[in-house]
């Protein structure tokens, strides 16, 4: 690693929508080579953009989670993330993750607003709560080989995994290279891919629609916001379940049911998460930054603090300048309960 590059961390807005523009508004697509640690702690933070957004790994693995689910994903494999789902990923263990993300407008499918394309083929998947992602493995469907560049591996009935693979390797060939014509061949085979997937797997999902789900959802982005907007503030259960309009018990039940951590815990890591920026700057003292980030007291921010990082804020300070990752630990069964920060 460069030992003068600086973490990163995603940006968004309020609502926990990604500001980076992927592409353009005339071509609104982009591909990039990312690496887990270039991200604070190893992972990057829940976020949604009304992208769509494909996922290959090209070295290491990582624990991806998308809404409700969590998938491993090692070397060689790919994951479809749709539009609109809320979406974060951390290091598997304490190797790095290189991985390539493929980001583009649904409207490179379908062309105009209106279209029979738009109609028949992107909204009806894009708009599926029941079709958070796809999950293209490579062990599974490259038989006898290591290499899942290898196109004589294939198993044949399962091979449009390894076409999608394929397509993705070649999409991003054809962008880094950008040869005449480039934003053609592009379209050409997102439409390949798109196709793939609709002839294999997602008509029958596509014709299964859970209205319930996508409600919850959209209760789940709301919390969120009100917790991103109000994380300074002395926050209390009832305040988020008012903000809902579910009763406490229901508002935990929703967000733990969908999101594999308490609301509780997802507030707490979010206030860590922004004190990281006021720890490395060290211009404030351990009091200030605990304020600053919701805590009551510094003994408490402390104490979350070396739960969720595995160290002090001190040490991690010290860590970070010298270029050396800090593993986040948690322990799952030791869940805090809810209190009045």
């Amino acid at each position: 690693m460069d030992r003068q590059e600086e973490k990163t961390q995603i940006i968004t807005n309020p609502s926990g929508q990604e500001l980076k523009e992927h592409g353009s508004y005339r071509f609104p697509f982009l591909v990039s080579r990312e690496r887990l640690s270039r991200y604070e702690t190893g992972s990057f933070l829940w976020h949604w953009h009304t992208e769509i957004e494909f996922t290959l790994v090209t070295d290491g693995c990582m624990i991806y989670q998308i809404n409700d689910s969590s998938i491993s994903l090692n070397e060689g494999d790919a994951l479809f993330g749709n539009s609109g789902t809320l979406h974060s990923a951390h290091r598997a263990d304490e190797g790095d993750c290189r991985y390539i993300s493929i980001t583009f407008s649904p409207r490179l499918l379908y062309g105009y607003e209106g279209s029979l394309l738009q109609e028949k083929y992107v909204e009806p998947l894009i708009h599926n709560s029941g079709l958070a992602f796809l999950h293209f493995h490579r062990k599974e469907f490259f038989h006898g080989k290591e290499n899942y560049y290898g196109k004589e591996s294939f198993n044949r009935e399962e091979s449009w995994h390894g076409e999608v693979i394929e397509g993705l390797r070649r999409i991003t060939a054809v962008y880094e290279e950008k040869k005449p014509l480039y934003e053609l061949r592009l379209q050409e085979e997102l439409l390949h891919i798109w196709r793939l997937m609709l002839e294999h797997c997602c008509l029958d999902k596509v014709c299964n629609s859970n209205g319930r789900d996508e409600k919850n959802y959209e209760r789940i982005r709301r919390m969120i916001t009100f917790i991103q907007e109000n994380y300074q503030q002395k926050l209390e259960l009832d305040d988020i379940a008012r903000h809902v309009h579910l009763c406490k018990s229901e508002c935990c039940r929703i967000f733990k049911r969908y999101m594999k951590e308490s609301l509780f815990d997802y507030l707490l890591k979010y206030r860590i998460e922004q004190s990281l920026p006021d720890i490395l700057a060290g211009e404030e003292s351990l009091t200030e930054i605990a304020l600053h980030s919701g805590f009551a007291d510094s003994n408490y921010f402390s104490k979350v603090f070396h739960r969720l990082k595995g160290c002090s804020p001190r040490d991690y300070r010290k860590k970070i300048y010298h270029f050396k990752s800090v593993p986040e630990k948690s322990d799952p069964e030791k869940e805090i309960s809810w209190t009045t920060i």
